[in-house]
């Protein structure tokens, strides 16, 4: 399993792979992926971080879990690989992004393209086992991706952060509100999105902050 991170995160991130429960977890995930099936492909664990380098990170999304199902995960959180069905709460993000911007819904669910623009998609812990949903949680993930955002929020200024449901708001709840556009509301999903999710507006909040601060706006 040859698995390697983007130079410039590798750069920023380098004190957590020397840290003993860095070491657990590879020997961990090393085992899981040799034993059975694990999402995302190897190749694919820190595709979030190779495609929106440090210094290029804009808008950052937390979400919590890989997808489970075959052929779903691709390493970026909320997105599923072009000609896999999508999952209901990115039916709901496609919906209000729709109602926010008037952007028609999209083809297909590989949100590559948000990456590609400066959107870390970043899941809580990166890998699962197959059809086990939270296989892979305290094991380790949850500090090193803890890492990946304090890191950010330090270091970087007028970021947006994105946070939907109790689960990522719990994990950016350090992020100071003076330096950094932060938006919360419910979760996407199904039994949450009417709650609050859907009128949430953070598609346009996050361009006109971006816009605001002189950054280009994300093309939803």
């Amino acid at each position: 399993m040859d698995v390697k991170i983007e130079e410039s995160w590798k750069k920023m991130l380098g004190g957590e792979f020397e840290k003993p429960y860095f070491a657990q977890l590879t020997e961990f995930v090393r085992n899981e992926y040799s034993s059975g099936t694990v999402y995302p492909p190897a190749k694919l664990i820190f595709n979030a971080f190779d495609h929106c380098p440090f210094d290029k990170v804009k808008v950052v999304i937390i979400g919590q879990d890989p997808y489970h199902g075959a052929g779903q995960a691709n390493g970026l959180c909320f997105s599923v690989n072009k000609g896999i069905a999508m999952p209901p709460s990115l039916v709901n993000i496609f919906k209000e992004i729709a109602a926010d911007t008037g952007k028609p819904l999209p083809t297909d669910g590989d949100l590559t393209r948000w990456s590609d623009q400066g959107v870390l998609l970043l899941n809580a812990t990166l890998t699962v086992r197959a059809g086990n949903a939270g296989s892979h949680q305290r094991r380790g993930w949850e500090e090193f991706t803890d890492a990946a955002i304090r890191i950010l929020a330090e270091k970087r200024e007028n970021l947006v952060f994105i946070l939907w449901g109790s689960y990522a708001q719990r994990k950016g709840a350090f992020i100071d509100r003076n330096k950094h556009l932060v938006l919360t509301s419910p979760h996407p999903s199904p039994l949450s999105a009417y709650a609050g999710f859907f009128g949430n507006h953070h598609f346009t909040l996050t361009n006109d902050f971006l816009i605001k601060n002189g950054k280009e706006p994300i093309d939803w």
